[in-house]
């Protein structure tokens, strides 16, 4: 199996655990602060993956270190902004205007590495945020409280751009460990002002040690390493489906109705995938993603 392909498998195994996440949090949400999930989520997934493979620590050096506390500030940055929009928005319009970093990855590229995406990759992109705004948009309103969600997509952009600029030749064990204890950092910063409020009761529990596992330590060290064989552009499309895979999970425990709109925005979105992937068996990465830019 070829390496690019294993990578695009690989990325929808973490597509599925994060869409499960949101099913297995949203109980435990309503018990718990999100800043303390959060802290102690990301604290239990980096020192499992150092309990695991506790030799890690030794490769904290270098530009490792330097770009895996950049990136996991990034990563912080964008749950910090995301936390503060969900709280002034609905969980609808946040999932819509989180999922936009799939635009912003290519325009962020061109901004800034001058390299222009194709015009595949851009109807990919336009594709996916279609199918979204399908699958997460029912009744909506837009307020200026909603810049905080629009920086949060921001960051993540940015963290799947840096990931794919900064990941390649890296340890990429190590980097996933960085990342996740300095987004630890950033959370428990933000949940210790007003005290600190552990788990209390087993259903929390599930939800933290399921997405500290599943949804934080294995899923980004797959990403990690995915992105440093595959441009940025079609990683930020790929992750895209874990909202389809978040409305399959909650229709199949019954926390929602499988509706035509839903299934028409999956169906958008399974499509930009396919649209980006299909040409590269005989295309080189760089070649299908981007175009030169003129001088």
């Amino acid at each position: 199996m070829k390496k690019n392909t294993l990578g695009v498998l690989a990325l929808l195994v973490v597509t599925i655990a994060w869409g499960a996440s949101f099913v297995v949090m949203k109980p435990a949400m309503e018990k718990i602060p999100v800043f303390d999930f959060l802290a102690i989520r990301f604290t239990i997934a980096a020192a499992l993956m150092v309990v695991v493979k506790p030799q890690v620590l030794k490769a904290f050096r270098g530009k490792t270190l330097i770009y895996g506390i950049i990136l996991g500030v990034i990563l912080g940055f964008s749950y910090v902004t995301q936390t503060i929009g969900l709280t002034l928005s609905t969980a609808a319009i946040t999932s819509f205007i989180t999922g936009l970093y799939v635009i912003l990855t290519p325009l962020l590229i061109w901004a800034i590495f001058k390299k222009k995406p194709k015009s595949i990759v851009a109807l990919g992109a336009i594709l996916a945020t279609v199918g979204l705004g399908f699958i997460t948009i029912k009744d909506a309103s837009f307020d200026l409280g909603q810049i905080w969600i629009l920086l949060c997509a921001l960051g993540f952009a940015a963290h799947i751009v840096g990931l794919s600029r900064w990941s390649p030749g890296k340890d990429v064990y190590a980097l996933t460990v960085i990342q996740l204890a300095t987004v630890a950092v950033v959370c428990w910063i933000g949940a210790l002002p007003d005290g600190y409020q552990a788990p209390n009761d087993g259903e929390v529990w599930f939800a933290v040690l399921f997405t500290a596992v599943f949804a934080t330590a294995l899923a980004f060290f797959i990403q990690t390493w995915a992105q440093s064989i595959m441009d940025a552009s079609r990683v930020a499309i790929i992750l895209t489906m874990e909202v389809v895979f978040a409305a399959l999970t909650s229709v199949a425990v019954g926390q929602e109705v499988l509706s035509l709109q839903t299934i028409f925005g999956g169906a958008l979105m399974l499509a930009a995938m396919l649209l980006i992937e299909w040409p590269r068996k005989d295309s080189q990465p760089e070649d299908l993603v981007y175009e030169p830019m003129p001088h």
